[in-house]
């Protein structure tokens, strides 16, 4: 029996997705649940598993055709596992070309007794090599990442001694090599047009305001051993500033708000979302009723998404569905900025790095704990009334917090 595979909603608004990676080709056997294609939207990169154990007959959308929800991707010929099993056994893994050779003893082991884990095949591609052609170190022969690195450095190697110089080099996001073209990645051209699409449809203004964070920072530097002990998350200004926005949105609804044809949409939950720059992509995973939740218990959502988002583990729902974002652009040492707004906000609010300074409390001289906060707004949604009053409130509730405070 066939089936055929769609392009599968990930998420409640994404409407299409691009496949970014075929992980088989026509003729291969597939298992249930094994992931044969990887999709990429505006929200989430995701591996597709099968629905059924079959063999790939046909693939319908070449990499990099963006296609709605719901389209026709691909065809599956349904048949029963032993076939499926029994034709893995029969396939030959291929000859190593370049990098670590596959031992004679793996020469007639079943590749899928081997078996290529999600994150091991998202590293052999971003290093081109040929997962099947590297020697597994894991058990059973399982093919680790350090095997994939090992065979990455030694076709390097090779090249540099049969490449001319103006040619060498593989360059990727991660990792860009002089004189190379970095090859744009399907995450890299939904990000570059989405921030084209921002910049062209909201028309975006910028303020900023200058903050005194001592009291919050002395709490902060108090708590942190304790708060890590008992929950396992470092404590950063992070969520005691993200406490500060949320309470400052739901008396300035307006920045909590979406830009459309019918009318300013304002949003009943506060969502709100947190950029994270990852070594080749930018994410923002959500906080879902983030104005329900402590210092401390953002402190932990937030800690939590990061460790996903760095260990490749977020789904599409924790990266849909946000009302307002902020940005820690201070943790890489930056002190001015200017963002710019996720699709649909009203707006996006850095905090930039604490810098102790001289400033002038009653007519005297103090050296005091600064950070600067700057907002971009869509102006059809705030003027700047309403922008300057949300950035007030949010820097009197930073002043207001001191060791004495609860998490």
């Amino acid at each position: 029996m066939a089936t055929t595979i769609t392009m599968p909603q990930l998420g409640e608004t994404v409407t299409e997705g691009t496949v970014a990676q075929w992980l088989k080709k026509p003729g291969d056997a597939i298992e249930k649940y094994e992931a044969f294609v990887e999709v990429s939207t505006d929200k989430v990169n995701a591996e597709v598993p099968s629905p059924v154990t079959g063999v790939l007959r046909e693939i319908i959308c070449k990499e990099g055709e963006t296609v709605p929800t719901g389209a026709p991707i691909a065809i599956i010929d349904e048949v029963g596992a032993v076939v499926v099993a029994a034709r893995a056994t029969e396939q030959q893994p291929a000859a190593a070309t370049n990098g670590a050779v596959r031992a004679a003893s793996f020469a007639n082991e079943p590749l899928v007794l081997r078996g290529f884990s999600p994150a091991v095949r998202k590293l052999a591609r971003e290093h081109h090599v040929d997962v099947t052609a590297v020697r597994g170190s894991g058990h059973h022969g399982r093919v680790t990442a350090t095997d994939v690195l090992a065979a990455s450095r030694e076709m390097s190697s090779s090249s540099h001694s049969e490449t001319p110089a103006h040619a060498r080099g593989t360059s990727t996001y991660a990792a860009p090599v002089p004189g190379t073209i970095v090859p744009l990645s399907p995450a890299r051209k939904i990000i570059a047009k989405r921030m084209v699409e921002s910049l062209a449809h909201a028309p975006h203004a910028w303020t900023m305001v200058e903050v005194d964070v001592t009291h919050a920072w002395a709490w902060r530097a108090a708590a942190k051993s304790r708060f890590q002990n008992d929950k396992g998350y470092a404590l950063t200004l992070l969520p005691f500033f993200a406490y500060a926005v949320v309470q400052a949105l739901k008396k300035h609804p307006l920045l909590n708000a979406s830009f459309t044809d019918a009318g300013i949409v304002v949003h009943r939950e506060i969502n709100l979302g947190i950029a994270i720059g990852l070594d080749s992509n930018l994410m923002v995973p959500v906080i879902r009723d983030a104005d329900s939740l402590s210092i401390g218990g953002l402190a932990v959502a937030a800690g939590t998404l990061i460790a996903r988002a760095r260990a490749g583990k977020l789904t599409a729902d924790e990266l849909g569905g946000g009302t307002f974002t902020v940005n820690n652009t201070g943790a890489n040492g930056s002190v001015l900025s200017k963002p710019i707004i996720n699709g649909g906000q009203a707006g996006i609010v850095t905090m930039e790095a604490v810098v102790k300074r001289p400033v002038v409390i009653n007519d005297a001289i103090a050296i005091r704990s600064m950070m600067n906060v700057c907002l971009s707004l869509d102006h059809r949604v705030i003027d700047g009334t309403i922008a300057n009053a949300f950035l007030s409130d949010v820097k009197l509730r930073l002043q207001a917090m001191g060791p004495t405070g609860d998490l």
